[in-house]
């Protein structure tokens, strides 16, 4: 949930997020999704979630469907749709408003829980994990609570209870301009928790581009949006906190709170990073003994580019998420259990996994360096490297992947965060 971009890039029924400068609260577009207005309704919502396809879904679903992982969900609430029966469980609800965790106040939270666990009963999304489960932890999305530096977003309680939650998995898809010392505070506690997060980076490119917290933080997985060839979308923010990049576009999503139809066209980081969790979840499930920094570090290792992986882009970051090459032939070394690979740095209170072996990979097991920095721009490769990691969502799907802006190719590389 965030920025927007022009045009018809509008999710309908969008809230606000307040934030403070100055003393003063200013109103900010905190959803991270985009979709065409409520009277584009989809008739046929799963067949228009082209990425099942063009990531092997069926196939993925023989070796996992992400069952025994569980992912909170931390948004604007997620009522239970005939999609979502019986796979969405009650966190917290930290807004005051009427209702709880399972009601919905804008549609936006249960549009990503389908995109990770839904069954598809109804006409509803399937969900990329469908074995998994999510928990709802409800946020007002209208940010800054108090005054001045005393101001802070209610997102902080939200991700502390879902860090003390048995969820493995916290997918945040929602955004700020600004760093709340709480909400920082909340990352750190759930980076101790062993908990893997995953946070849009905002929809805004052709504005401001401001890379939005929670992606900012270190511990968080930053995701872009792209579309069905690789391409980054013209909307979706980009910047040193770009890590991961998942489909965000032409997806249908729920029209509005009243949950009557799906609009077509939506989509945006929102989306990204609802199906980066459900990637997750497959591998975990596959891998229970991986830490959080394990499963982080196999979907870096995998993920499709043609740029190499220590020079990640600043559209893209390391790549377009892709399970399949794990799930389909034990690919990826998942490394040291308690070095974050986004920051190389050690994670505090992360166990180490008992069983935990060290699979095929021709890439280092700490990861890419934090200082590794390039200003060659990207180009798609031919289809022939040995470890595939030039293909597109699927392993061996004959398609080069490169981050692309508008129809030229760029990738500028750029140095890690720190921890």
């Amino acid at each position: 949930m965030g920025r927007h971009g022009s045009g018809t890039e509008v999710f309908a029924g969008r809230a606000g997020r307040w934030i403070v400068s100055a003393g003063s609260a200013v109103s900010v577009l905190a959803l991270l999704s985009v979709g065409l207005a409520p009277s584009a309704v989809a008739d046929d919502v799963q067949s228009k979630q082209w990425y099942l396809d063009a990531m092997g879904a069926e196939e993925l679903w023989d070796v996992s469907t992400g069952e025994g992982i569980k992912v909170a969900v931390v948004d604007s609430g997620v009522s239970e749709t005939p999609s979502l029966k019986g796979r969405v469980l009650e966190g917290k609800d930290v807004t005051g408003l009427k209702g709880g965790a399972l009601d919905d106040f804008l549609s936006h939270g249960t549009t990503m829980a389908e995109l990770i666990v839904g069954s598809g009963r109804g006409g509803g999304l399937k969900g990329l994990a469908p074995g998994a489960k999510v928990i709802s932890f409800r946020i007002s999305l209208k940010g800054a609570m108090g005054k001045g530096e005393k101001a802070e977003s209610d997102t902080a309680e939200a991700i502390r209870a879902a860090a003390d939650s048995d969820a493995k998995i916290i997918s945040m898809s929602f955004g700020g301009d600004l760093l709340y010392s709480a909400e920082a505070e909340a990352v750190k506690y759930a980076a101790s928790k062993g908990k893997l997060m995953f946070a849009s980076v905002g929809n805004d490119a052709r504005k401001k581009n401001l890379i939005d917290y929670p992606a900012a933080y270190p511990n968080v997985t930053g995701v872009s949006a792209a579309d069905r060839s690789g391409k980054v979308a013209k909307f979706s923010e980009f910047g040193e906190y770009v890590d991961l990049a998942a489909p965000g576009l032409n997806l249908p999503h729920w029209c509005d709170a009243t949950f009557r139809s799906y609009c077509d066209g939506g989509g945006g980081t929102s989306a990204g990073t609802a199906i980066a969790s459900a990637s997750a979840a497959l591998i975990w499930s596959k891998h229970p003994n991986w830490t959080a920094n394990q499963v982080l570090r196999v979907l870096i290792d995998t993920a499709g580019r043609s740029w190499p992986k220590d020079k990640p882009s600043d559209y893209l970051g390391y790549g377009l998420v892709r399970p399949a090459p794990n799930l389909l032939k034990n690919r990826g070394n998942p490394g040291p259990p308690d070095i974050d690979p986004l920051t190389n740095k050690k994670t505090p209170g992360a166990q180490a996994s008992p069983s935990a072996p060290q699979e095929e990979s021709s890439k280092s097991a700490s990861g890419p360096s934090k200082d590794a920095a390039a200003d060659k721009p990207a180009e798609s490769v031919a289809s022939s490297k040995s470890d595939d990691n030039d293909q597109l969502w699927m392993v061996g799907g004959g398609v080069a992947a490169a981050a692309v802006i508008g129809g030229g190719a760029l990738a500028a590389a750029r140095k890690r965060r720190n921890a």
